[in-house]
């Protein structure tokens, strides 16, 4: 899709690249043979399916920055490139023009066992919003419906998780929606991967986020 001179296309799962002068990914995961090189690339936290660092290798060069969270050291202890800055909720910084803040991104209601969540956050995973260009745009990382929420301003894109049992359920992103009122939201995290053999979201969650999502605007892509 275009967002005034931005380029967003997801690619799966939660990779997400946006494109103007700069080339920007969001937790590559699953990259094509032959993906186009990243200027910089950003990921929320050390799970495989946001921090795989065959595919970061993949898009990154010498010329290449990275943010990531601190638990993801060692896996990009070996990657060759410009710059890594190892990030927590509440940080601000700005690299290759982009202005780019930290924001929380963690389970109240998705739990690996009893009492305790898939994405503690006390384990410091993330979510970005991005300044490019006079546009903002929000990765959500892997999170629920948080209070963190109510404090995003003037988002113009927010890239939001649906698919259930690790992140936002279709409707509680759709909730999330309203509460950020970004002027497009984007599905992400759904109908891509299996877990215990099922589907980690569908097609039909992305459709009900759609209907439900009403009145913020709402592409699938």
């Amino acid at each position: 899709m275009r967002y005034k001179n931005l380029t967003i296309e997801k690619i799966f799962h939660s990779t997400v690249k946006v494109e103007d002068n700069l080339v920007i990914y969001f937790d590559p995961f699953r990259l094509p043979d032959g993906a186009e090189r990243a200027d910089l690339v950003l990921i929320t936290h050390e799970h495989f399916d946001h921090c795989s660092i065959d595919d970061v290798k993949k898009i990154a060069d010498e010329n290449t920055s990275i943010v990531a969270t601190e638990m993801c050291k060692e896996e990009l202890k070996d990657v060759n490139v410009k710059e890594i800055k190892y990030v927590k909720p509440g940080d601000k910084l700005e690299l290759r023009g982009a202005r780019i803040e930290v924001v929380p991104a963690y389970n109240i209601n998705k739990f690996s066992s009893p009492g305790v969540p898939f994405h503690p956050p006390e384990h410091g995973k993330v979510g970005y919003v991005v300044e490019l260009d006079g546009a903002r745009f929000y990765h959500a990382g892997d999170t629920d419906n948080i209070p963190e929420m109510k404090n995003l301003k003037n988002i113009d894109v927010a890239l939001l998780p649906i698919s259930g049992i690790f992140t936002m359920t279709a409707s509680e992103a759709a909730e999330a929606a309203k509460i950020i009122n970004p002027k497009v939201a984007v599905p992400i995290h759904f109908a891509d991967l299996e877990f215990d053999g099922k589907s980690i979201g569908s097609k039909e969650d992305g459709e009900n986020f759609k209907k439900l999502c009403q009145p913020v605007a709402v592409e699938i892509i």
